[in-house]
């Protein structure tokens, strides 16, 4: 690989204009960033961050390219764009989760041309976000790894190498897909409870002294599943869905079935159906209180 020079980001939204504003005044190293919305850019103009013209100008100026897209899509038809224009020894470094077919062929392509290729999707919030606390599950060789870990580090605590290219993609669509089981299983707890006539903060209270405790109970059903809180520009129900079919085609691809999975779906299908899309995914908790989430 070559040397860095200018570090690159393409896709400043929930998560990706606080990574780059990390990596930004934290790495010592110039950064050029785009987006489709101009007010992540003015923004991060103040951290100086330049703001480019087209992706061809990022190709061209930096090293090291992070994206942080919303999906698949985005992905391939980025990728597509840089693929046209980047040259040997620089790397890429996809922030984004995507399905690990894409991934790996991605790689693959971008191997052909002699850039480095790595899946760093990043887990937990924005507040995380913000305070450079995300943690990242990385596919990659010992090589690309090893270059890119310190970056990372400017916006996540938690650094983990999974394996080859495609892993950070597994072990992330894994993590979601279990969290969104998770949410889904709290949230019929919290509607039955609460129908059977148990304040729903004391349920929480008493779950968490119990095997029942989780990650996901002391954070997103404390603080979004009982106050009722699902705001938007978060990580929606839409987002959700999507993470969670990509984990479910995963799952065939490889001939395994996945029941609990697959009943998430419908209530995230529900959730969506009524509206809701765009709000902070715990909402699928209204579908089961309403009871229209149907076996299928």
């Amino acid at each position: 690989m070559t040397s860095i020079g200018t570090l690159g980001f393409i896709g400043l939204g929930v998560m990706g204009e606080p990574m780059c504003r990390n990596l930004a005044t934290r790495s010592g190293l110039p950064m050029i960033a785009t987006d489709l919305r101009p007010e992540p850019l003015a923004r991060l103009a103040s951290v100086g961050v330049d703001a480019a013209t087209d992706l061809s100008e990022i190709a061209e100026r930096a090293g090291m390219i992070f994206l942080s897209l919303p999906g698949g899509d985005e992905l391939d038809l980025v990728c597509g764009s840089l693929l046209e224009a980047m040259r040997e020894g620089q790397t890429v470094v996809d922030c984004s989760t995507a399905p690990v077919t894409l991934t790996r062929s991605l790689a693959d392509a971008f191997k052909a041309r002699g850039v480095a290729y790595a899946d760093a999707p990043v887990a937990r919030t924005r507040a995380a976000a913000e305070a450079g606390t995300l943690a990242v599950m990385v596919g990659a060789d010992d090589a690309v790894f090893a270059a890119i870990k310190p970056y990372l580090a400017h916006f996540a605590s938690d650094v983990s190498h999974v394996g080859g290219v495609g892993a950070g993609q597994v072990a992330k669509l894994m993590n979601n897909m279990i969290l969104i089981e998770s949410m889904v299983a709290l949230s019929e707890a919290l509607t039955v409870a609460r129908r059977a006539g148990i304040d729903g903060a004391r349920l929480f209270e008493t779950l968490m002294t119990g095997s029942a405790d989780s990650f996901a109970l002391r954070n997103h059903g404390r603080n979004a599943l009982l106050p009722g809180d699902f705001p938007e520009q978060a990580f929606s129900a839409r987002y959700a869905l999507k993470d969670l079919s990509y984990a479910i085609a995963l799952a065939r691809d490889n001939g395994i079935e996945t029941p609990g999975a697959d009943a998430a779906r419908r209530v995230l299908e529900a959730a969506i159906a009524a509206g809701r899309g765009d709000a902070y995914y715990p909402v699928l908790i209204e579908a089961i209180d309403r009871g229209d989430v149907l076996p299928r």
